[in-house]
C-alpha cells in the first residue's frame, strides 16, 4: 500500500474516534425560575430578541444546529459556550449580586456599541443574530432601563 493511501485511512480513522468523544451539552429543558426573563413582564419583543442573538451562548439553553454534534465542531461549540457563560449567563441572573448585573448590563452595551457582539462568526450561521442598528439599539435601551432600579 502506497504511503499516501495508509495516512488517508489514518486520518479517516481518526476522524472516525474523534467522533466518540462527546463534549456535554448545554440543554436545559425548563426556563430558569433565576433567568433574566423569568416572571420580569419585560416586553416580549425584547425577549425574544435577547433570546435569539444572545442565549445560544450566554444561558444554558443552547439550541444546537446539526453539525454541533461532528466532532471538532462540537468541542469548538462546546468551548464558545462555555466561554460566553462564563463571562454572563442569563439564566442564572437572579442569583448575581446586584453590583455583578449592573457591571453586567454594562457590558451588554458596551460590546453592542462596539459591535463585537454577536461573534461574526456566530452570525454567518445563525442570521437570527444579524442585529441591525434598530434592534441593537433596542437591547441597549432594555439595559441601560433594566439598570436603573439596581444603581
Amino acid at each position: 500500500m502506497k504511503t499516501k493511501h495508509k495516512i488517508l485511512i489514518a486520518v479517516l480513522i481518526l476522524l472516525i474516534a474523534i467522533q466518540f468523544i462527546r463534549p456535554e451539552r448545554n440543554i436545559e429543558n425548563n426556563p430558569s425560575r433565576y433567568d433574566v426573563f423569568h416572571k420580569s413582564g419585560q416586553p416580549t419583543e425584547i425577549v425574544a430578541l435577547v433570546q435569539s442573538a444572545c442565549y445560544d451562548c450566554h444561558s444554558n439553553r443552547t439550541a444546537y444546529p446539526w453539525y454541533a454534534s461532528v466532532a471538532p465542531v462540537s468541542w469548538v461549540m462546546a468551548n464558545h459556550v462555555n466561554e460566553g457563560k462564563s463571562k454572563l449567563n442569563f439564566s442564572d441572573w437572579k442569583l448575581l449580586e446586584v453590583e455583578k448585573q449592573r457591571h453586567a448590563l454594562d457590558e451588554v452595551i458596551e460590546v453592542l456599541e462596539k459591535q463585537e457582539m454577536p461573534l461574526n462568526a456566530y452570525q454567518w450561521l445563525h442570521s437570527e443574530a444579524n442585529l441591525d442598528q434598530t434592534q441593537i439599539q433596542m437591547i441597549i435601551n432594555w439595559a441601560t432601563d433594566f439598570k436603573k432600579p439596581l444603581n
